[in-house]
């Protein structure tokens, strides 16, 4: 009995003296035994010192990185004049107010005070994989509509404490391309006669923007701020919870009720929820140091000690083997978030267990995690390879696309091709797959910078043709006045060609201002068509006549089918002639029917065949029918064309016998009658023969141009 006594004392002097002990002192006291219980690899959230500074380092941080209303919303609403005299307000007023009003919501939402980011324990790096994943988003290549619908899905599916970088380049994004189209509209403001003072310019989109991120600040700050509320309200719980601990040492009840009050305690633990991160290392380590404490205590009655043990090893027992199964995973992305979790269980959920059974249980659950530990790196270490190749290739599609942005010419059809070659190598880029972790955001931005600069030159160029586009604007008007000046003139003669003229300088103007290209093009078509139906009435009066004209060629074309030939050359080759002298005393005949002429021709060449002809007289007379057509149809360039062609085939005909005179050089020492000598000169006749021909009816043609 006294002996008993003795050992309760000294247990009782013990505890009493650990429950007294400073913090340091205690931390120290555990240090070691809290270094051997430590798995090899502990779940980020308790043991990365390095993570708790750097929440430490970034809690500070506001959420916002701008504090001052962007520029152009600046410039949108101007400071309004003093204005002392209360007027009442015109429904123009009213909307500007609004728009203000709205202006001012947004920059609010920047410039207010927002609550720093809180770490909570429970946080992990999955969300951090997560996020990286959801920034890698080209926003740079969205329209602000585009822009928009992301902003809302973003808002309605992602987690508000995790879209900030989205949120911040689509916003980033969303000004740039504002302030692109707010410059614009200035210009054409400015470029119509407008006052700058007067100038103000707003969207219904700018306004959906302004008004979605004013929603995403709220959200995020009522985040924020709930979070910290909840992370503190469960620090706070927890301290309790070890303060209640440390009381069951001093509990004036029986072993069975204290136990039971113990257990309570280790469930109200394990349902405290997070807290603080940089908070968590502490609160543990005391609690488990009390806890270790009352088993020490249960020393005193080891029925429920050795319960306890029994249990909490059946438990880390199950934990082993989940870990060997998991071994076994091939998902090991998969197997080591459980892994990390069955670390976590056999840290804060399950009690120690006897003595003898503790470095057995370890070592079992150590060399189950090491097996995985083994096969991640490995994996890794492929996966690594990879993405250093993945990184590469992303490397050489942005340098492609720096080049394509160097090295594009100054006109709108090299751009267009640009723009359509860029796209495909921006596909590329995000079919190419992931980079070393470490490396990602650097080839992100490099990326991101390398498409910016690229719309920066492209902007650049369209930006410098619209300024040409105004100027063209100017030259059309000038041809509009033109044609409207002269669109009711009776001169045909002198007004035809110039309408003409003006015409083809319109189309050689190029482009102008999309907005007043409908309008003007119309202005324009209306007064060419208008003087050129009042030339095409006057005309139809002359194609009636040319009408009359074509049906006696047509009754003339008909009767040569049955012209009968007498067999006498002379009599035969007048009558011909008769046949075309009558052809020819007809007239004009209209444009779209001057295929008769051809078919004339081709009878002709039928009733020359019969007559027997030589050749050049022949050539002749169909040459000289020709000339008469081409006279009728009162187009100089149809004669001058003609006579250009025929001087062209005179020039090479005299080149052809030039050669072959050269040619008979080679034959010096051949007697006349060799077969290839005799070709020769057949050849030289024939082209001599061709060249009379030629040179006759260029005298004709000529003779012909004087008279006209």
């Amino acid at each position: 009995m006294c002996k008993v006594v003795s050992i309760f004392h000294v247990l009782i002097v013990r505890t009493l003296t650990l429950k007294y002990m400073s913090d340091k002192e205690l931390q120290n006291e555990k240090e070691k035994e809290v270094t051997e219980n430590q798995p090899i690899e502990q779940p980020a959230e308790a043991t990365s010192t390095e993570a708790v500074e750097a929440v430490e380092e970034t809690s500070n941080e506001p959420i916002s990185e701008e504090k001052e209303i962007p520029q152009e919303e600046k410039e949108e609403n101007p400071p309004t004049p003093e204005a002392t005299v209360e007027e009442e307000k015109t429904e123009e007023e009213t909307k500007q107010a609004e728009e203000e009003e709205e202006e001012e919501k947004i920059a609010s939402s920047d410039d207010g005070e927002e609550e720093e980011e809180i770490a909570s324990s429970d946080d992990d790096e999955e969300e951090e994989e997560a996020l990286e994943e959801e920034e890698a988003v080209d926003y740079h290549a969205l329209n602000k509509e585009e822009l928009i619908a992301a902003f809302q899905k973003l808002l309605k599916e992602g987690n508000v404490q995790n879209i900030k970088n989205s949120v911040e380049e689509i916003k980033t994004e969303f000004s740039a391309k504002f302030s692109e189209e707010l410059e614009q509209k200035k210009e054409e403001f400015l470029a119509e006669g407008g006052n700058i003072i007067d100038f103000h310019y707003t969207t219904p989109l700018k306004k959906q923007f302004n008004s979605l991120y004013f929603d995403y600040k709220e959200k995020r700050n009522n985040y924020y701020q709930n979070l910290k509320r909840d992370l503190q309200a469960n620090y706070k719980k927890r301290e309790e919870l070890i303060e209640e601990l440390k009381g069951l040492l001093n509990a004036e009840e029986n072993i069975n009720t204290t136990y039971k009050h113990f257990k309570d305690i280790q469930e109200r633990w394990h349902t405290a929820g997070p807290i603080p991160r940089d908070k968590y290392n502490t609160v543990w380590n005391t609690y488990r140091h009390h806890v270790e404490n009352f088993y020490d205590f249960l020393h005193l009655n080891r029925e429920f000690r050795d319960l306890d043990f029994k249990h909490n090893l059946e438990q880390k027992l199950k934990l082993i083997g989940r870990a060997e199964e998991l071994a076994q995973e091939t998902d090991l992305s998969k197997a080591f978030r459980e892994l990390q979790m069955l670390h976590k269980m056999w840290k804060e959920d399950i009690g120690p267990v006897a003595k003898e059974y503790r470095e057995d249980v370890w070592d079992k659950f150590s060399a189950a995690t090491k097996v995985i530990h083994e096969k991640r790196q490995e994996y890794l270490k492929d996966q690594e390879s990879k993405f250093e190749e993945n990184f590469t290739l992303k490397n050489d599609i942005v340098t492609k696309i720096e080049e394509v942005a160097q090295a594009t010419s100054a006109n709108h059809k090299a751009w267009q091709q640009s723009i359509k070659e860029v796209q495909k190598l921006r596909d590329a880029y995000f079919e190419v797959g992931k980079v070393p972790r470490a490396k990602a955001k650097e080839i992100w931005n490099t990326f991101k910078e390398a498409t910016r600069n690229f719309n920066r030159e492209k902007n650049s160029f369209y930006k410098n043709q619209k300024k040409e586009q105004y100027t063209n604007l100017e030259k059309k008007l000038e041809l509009i006045k033109i044609a409207e000046e002269n669109k009711d003139s009776e001169d045909f003669d002198v007004v035809t060609p110039l309408m003409k003229k003006i015409q083809s300088d319109w189309k050689s103007i190029g482009h102008v201002p999309r907005k007043e290209s409908d309008k003007i093009w119309k202005q324009f078509k209306d007064a060419c068509n208008h003087y050129f139906n009042r030339v095409h009435a006057e005309r139809n009066e002359a194609n009636k006549e040319e009408m009359g004209h074509y049906e006696a060629k047509e009754a003339l074309l008909n009767s040569l089918d049955n012209l009968e030939l007498s067999g006498d050359h002379e009599t035969d080759l007048t009558l011909i002639k008769g046949k075309i002298s009558e052809w020819k005393s007809i007239g004009r005949v209209p444009f779209n029917k001057r295929n008769i002429e051809r078919k004339f021709n081709k009878a002709l060449d039928g009733l020359f065949g019969k007559l027997n002809l030589g050749k050049q007289e022949a050539e002749m007379i169909r040459f000289e029918n020709k000339l008469s057509s081409l006279a009728s149809q009162e187009d100089t360039r149809k004669l001058q064309n003609e006579e250009f062609f025929i001087s062209k085939k005179i020039n090479e005909v005299q080149q052809e016998i030039r050669q072959l005179e050269n040619n008979l050089g080679f034959f010096q020492n051949v007697k006349g009658d060799n077969p290839l000598v005799k070709d020769v000169h057949k050849n030289i006749d024939r082209q001599k023969e061709q060249l009379a021909i030629w040179k006759t009816k260029l005298q004709k043609i000529r003779s012909l141009r004087k008279q006209q």
